[in-house]
């Protein structure tokens, strides 16, 4: 059996699930398949495990707050002539329990067991805490 793996990843230029989901929207309208994508230069090694049922979870303002599911791995080549690895992400943005996350360079792996878990039915549209407040709060352990 498979051991589960996901990415973690830095949403560069977003300060917020919403304005990641609207930048997404603006993207994926110019793929016949209407997926999102994420192109990085490197193609991860643990393919397979990302493969089943992983995730790339989704640092905003120094937490992860949500998460999508990786449905591909797409060998596509840029203008450069340089190939990479597009992510076939799925559409929907699961927002998670908040988690502090440094910054860093690319993405990470992820083992399952320290993944955040899903924020349960009915919270996901709740009115988020202001960053630095949500931060302090799971840096302690109350999130």
């Amino acid at each position: 059996m498979t051991k589960l793996c996901h990415l973690v990843k830095l949403s560069a230029g977003t300060d917020s699930v919403e304005s990641l989901a609207a930048w997404q929207d603006s993207v994926r309208a110019r793929f016949t398949d209407g997926l999102p994508r994420h192109v990085t230069r490197m193609w991860p090694k643990r393919e397979a495990e990302i493969l089943a049922g992983g995730s790339i979870y989704w640092v905003i303002k120094g937490q992860i707050q949500c998460r999508q599911r990786i449905l591909r791995l797409d060998e596509v080549t840029g203008e450069d002539g340089i190939r990479r690895c597009a992510i076939g992400l799925d559409p929907q943005l699961v927002r998670t329990a908040l988690a502090p996350k440094r910054a860093f360079q690319g993405w990470r792996y992820l083992s399952d067991a320290d993944a955040p878990p899903d924020l349960p039915k009915g919270r996901e549209t709740e009115t988020p805490l202001p960053p630095e407040l949500a931060g302090a709060l799971a840096e302690i352990g109350v999130l």
